[in-house]
């Protein structure tokens, strides 16, 4: 689908700090980047947002493997040294939400169910004690016998299912304050996760290149005091996963806004998020680890074989929706073809912005070019899918980091604990 080059106008979030990324970038010497063509070593494997097919990548060199395989031998020994017999709560969110499942939607509560019994099975095989332990409706239940559980790590995977609802900041933040340590990123990331224009606001403070036209919109009169250039992306400011992302997101006039942005505070109950949208290639960074974080290799999504009536984004359908023609047609390409220095522009972005919301433990980065072919962060997705073989755990997989080790990973971050992060367990 050919788009009208999305063009900076009249908002505080002009350019979004793409000049600054020279001047800020942070060292990653110690990532590593790699083009098959070029074949130079890095510690990556791509992380995507697609739960679907992966495109054929091509094959890699044999000294590729080779340097791999010795970078994570020496992370394996170094994991089983300091390993020990955990007793791990696995937490997550057991409320079936307002809307009922269909059989063909991958983000049901039966897909969350398998995806905890497996993760249970993985790390019981690790030599873990493992409490599943859901949580619905009676907190005070869930923190009496939490209490009572005593676990030596929280695994989060409590996950929002109401719209707007923005529980899951709330349970790391009470997790953390009766003391025990918890997976994945605290509170405020979250927070910030789910605050998609509050999180814009931060990254563009701190020099990173955001969408141009970033705007949050209260009610559909505040279509007027801006000056908008489209076509536009408009979506729920506080949403995740593809939620209220559609076929009418992308909007190519002042009239086709004001009814999105309607459709938004009518149906979701929050205010609408209005960006440019970027007509250039889109490409998902995972992040895995603790005070070294590991920058998997980019994962490309690729819209080339939708129709042209449907827009190229990574909408609900195309995410979750198995029957939809978005979910047949998107495909991700993992490892993705980039040239050396846009792969590490792009890693060096995606690690800056993993910092600056503060996130922790694993995450993924959504980026996608603009029609200069600047890199521009879309969102950092905190706490990203840890289903066994897609997504995230399909990217470790790339790098040889395999799904046991992979949540080991994870475990050993959350025992690590962020930087600055007090301790000081509140008794119920």
């Amino acid at each position: 689908m050919v788009q009208e080059p999305a063009i900076a106008c009249s908002s505080p979030f002009r350019e979004g700090g793409a000049e600054d990324i020279a001047d800020n970038a942070v060292d990653v010497s110690d990532i590593g980047l790699h083009n098959a063509e070029a074949g130079l070593a890095y510690e990556t494997v791509a992380s995507a947002a697609h739960e679907t097919r992966v495109s054929p990548a091509p094959p890699e060199k044999a000294t590729l493997h080779d340097r791999f395989q010795d970078k994570d031998d020496d992370m394996t020994k170094r994991s089983r040294r300091s390993r020990k017999r955990l007793h791990v709560a696995l937490v997550y969110n057991a409320d079936t939400g307002i809307i009922p499942d269909t059989p063909e939607d991958r983000g049901s509560t039966a897909d969350l169910r398998h995806m905890i019994r497996d993760m249970a099975r993985v790390l019981r095989s690790l030599g873990h004690r493992v409490t599943v332990l859901p949580l619905a409706h009676d907190l005070f239940a869930f923190q009496r016998r939490l209490r009572r559980l005593n676990p030596d790590v929280v695994f989060n995977q409590y996950d929002d299912v109401v719209h707007g609802a923005l529980y899951e900041m709330r349970f790391a933040a009470m997790v953390r304050m009766m003391g025990f340590p918890l997976t994945g990123s605290p509170a405020l990331a979250l927070g910030l996760s789910r605050y998609k224009h509050m999180a814009a606001s931060l990254l563009h403070g701190s020099g990173i290149p955001i969408p141009p036209c970033t705007e949050l919109l209260e009610k559909v009169g505040d279509v007027d005091r801006y000056e908008w250039k489209f076509p536009l992306i408009v979506q729920p400011s506080q949403e995740h996963a593809g939620t209220g992302l559609d076929r009418d997101s992308i909007v190519h006039s002042k009239k086709a806004l004001r009814r999105q942005v309607g459709h938004v505070l009518r149906n979701y109950n929050q205010p609408a998020l209005v960006q440019c949208f970027l007509p250039g290639r889109e490409f998902n960074v995972g992040i895995v680890g603790g005070k070294r974080p590991r920058v998997m290799p980019l994962a490309e999504v690729n819209y080339e074989e939708l129709p042209a009536e449907i827009p190229p984004i990574m909408s609900y359908a195309a995410k979750w929706i198995e029957t939809s023609v978005e979910y047949k047609k998107t495909s991700v390409i993992c490892p993705a073809d980039v040239e050396p220095d846009l792969a590490r522009q792009i890693s060096d972005i995606a690690i800056r912005a993993f910092r600056a919301v503060r996130s922790w433990g694993y995450s993924r980065v959504d980026i996608r070019l603009d029609e200069a072919d600047i890199p521009r962060v879309l969102e950092v997705n905190c706490n990203a899918s840890l289903e066994e073989g897609v997504a995230l755990a399909r990217s470790a997989e790339r790098a040889g980091i395999r799904y046991p080790q992979l949540l080991q990973m994870i475990i050993d971050a959350a025992l690590e604990g962020p930087p600055y992060d007090v301790s000081v367990p509140m008794v119920l």
